[in-house]
């Protein structure tokens, strides 16, 4: 799963919302997972009290979770991502865009 010689997409809400910093590190900690890895990858993205990004990172099989807070000044989102590897395609959507 999430090959990196597969094609990576976006979905038009995620280009539209979520800045490429935030995209780059959410494609980023797919490759540093271990494998072996989901085929369902879960970002539950929330604003600390502060401001900054939160990023809670989760997998159902084999279970994984992990939490982030990110210090650099991007722009926060708060919302559900999906990125689903669909074998052929590897794919970053929200959650109410599935």
């Amino acid at each position: 799963m999430f090959e990196s010689r597969k094609g990576r997409y976006l979905t038009r809400g995620i280009n539209e919302n979520v800045c490429i910093e935030l995209q780059i590190f959410l494609w980023k900690l797919i490759d540093e997972l271990p494998e072996p890895r989901d085929y369902l990858q879960v970002f539950d993205c929330e604003v600390t009290a502060s401001g900054l990004q939160r990023v809670i990172h989760r997998q159902e099989q084999p279970e994984y979770r992990a939490e982030y807070v990110l210090t650099d000044k991007i722009t926060p989102v708060e919302d559900k991502i999906y990125v689903i590897d669909d074998g052929e395609h590897c794919t970053m959507l929200f959650a109410s865009e599935y």
